[in-house]
């Protein structure tokens, strides 16, 4: 008997249909797609799960905000955790210093157990100790996703013995060394088979830095990303890629972006702004702002639509990376308006009633 003829759409790729994925720090998603952790459990929640396998993330910078840099560390981190192989590429003389910046997993809840009563005996006391223990290792460290220390360094046993390869981009005058490892690394994780053993992860930092020899040659790295692209397609891994758009012709940084499965972007809080003061709640804990240009889509054509697309940047307990939607300020009592509106109503209408808001 004939084997019947299987139909792909070529708007597929080809991605591995994992029904239960064993390997930790993986999520199933819709349409054969598996996510991994971006590192900040607000961020995977906005996206949809996380980065999809075969996806290229592309952050644009700000050269007042190193937010970007948050974003690598946890995205470095959750990879290490979940002991996933990481390449990372930066344009410093020695990127490996780079690893001791990267936080540690905690716990951001406000867990607060409840001591037992002393006088119920030592064996409560103990029982309770071990429960408390047991919930902080459990809120700590998890199978996908953690929360990050970002004042606490990744301990050592999580770098100790870890596929980790470092490339400086200093003093290379082409990228055909990063090119090289780049296809090196991204070999050992073929998508050939429906079980994933392994995962890798790429971090580059600063691509278009002036520091680079091949600052000027943006043909070449343009190509470099087009290639890079095109091996993450057929691999079991994420490529994260930070740039300053200043630093590239408006043409070369615009299709920078096209390339990107997803976009994102930095953008500094201006110190002393007291109409945008005015204007947010919570302003003077907000750190920065992260703007999501482009989601990935994988095997679909429909596009996603986020519940906002303009992020607040904060630390919880100073500690923890917090993505929040942005609030306006409550209604000015002496006007009747909000900060920073014209007072007109949403009719149109130059008179005003009372059911005009």
């Amino acid at each position: 008997m004939a084997a019947p003829n299987v139909r792909t759409s070529s708007f597929s790729r080809n991605i591995s249909v994992v029904s239960s994925p064993q390997t930790p720090g993986l999520k199933c998603g819709p349409k054969g797609t598996t996510f991994i952790s971006t590192g900040i459990r607000d961020l995977d929640r906005i996206l949809g799960g996380g980065y999809p396998l075969g996806s290229l993330v592309m952050v644009m910078e700000d050269p007042e905000a190193p937010h970007h840099m948050d974003l690598l560390r946890t995205f470095m981190s959750q990879g290490l955790v979940n002991n996933q192989p990481l390449l990372y590429a930066s344009p410093s003389k020695d990127p490996r210093g780079f690893l001791g910046t990267l936080p540690h997993p905690g716990s951001s809840k406000e867990d607060k157990p409840t001591v037992p009563d002393l006088d119920q005996g030592e064996s409560l006391r103990i029982a309770w100790q071990y429960r408390k223990y047991m919930e902080n290792q459990k809120n700590s460290i998890d199978d996908y996703s953690n929360d990050f220390d970002m004042r606490k360094p990744l301990e050592r046993q999580f770098l100790a013995g870890r596929p980790i390869d470092c490339v400086s981009l200093l003093d290379s005058s082409h990228l055909s060394v990063a090119q090289d490892h780049c296809a090196t690394f991204l070999s050992k994780f073929p998508r050939n088979s429906s079980n994933i053993a392994s995962i890798g992860r790429i971090a580059i930092q600063s691509f278009c830095s002036p520091l680079c020899e091949y600052s000027d040659k943006e043909s070449d790295m343009l190509s470099f990303i087009r290639l890079l692209k095109s091996m993450l397609m057929v691999s079991n891994a994420v490529a994260i890629v930070t740039f300053p758009p200043s630093m590239l012709s408006q043409s070369s940084s615009i299709r920078l972006q096209h390339m990107a499965d997803t976009l994102l972007s930095i953008k500094a809080i201006p110190d002393g702004d007291k109409e945008l003061e005015k204007l947010l709640t919570g302003y003077k804990d907000i750190n920065g702002f992260l703007n999501i240009h482009k989601v990935a889509r994988i095997n679909t054509q429909v596009p996603v639509i986020l519940e906002a697309k303009t992020f607040s940047m904060s630390l919880k307990k100073r500690r923890f990376l917090a993505l929040e939607c942005l609030n306006q300020a409550p209604v000015d009592g002496s006007s009747g308006t909000s900060y920073g509106t014209s007072g007109g109503s949403c009719s149109g209408s130059s008179k005003s009633g009372a059911l005009d808001f």
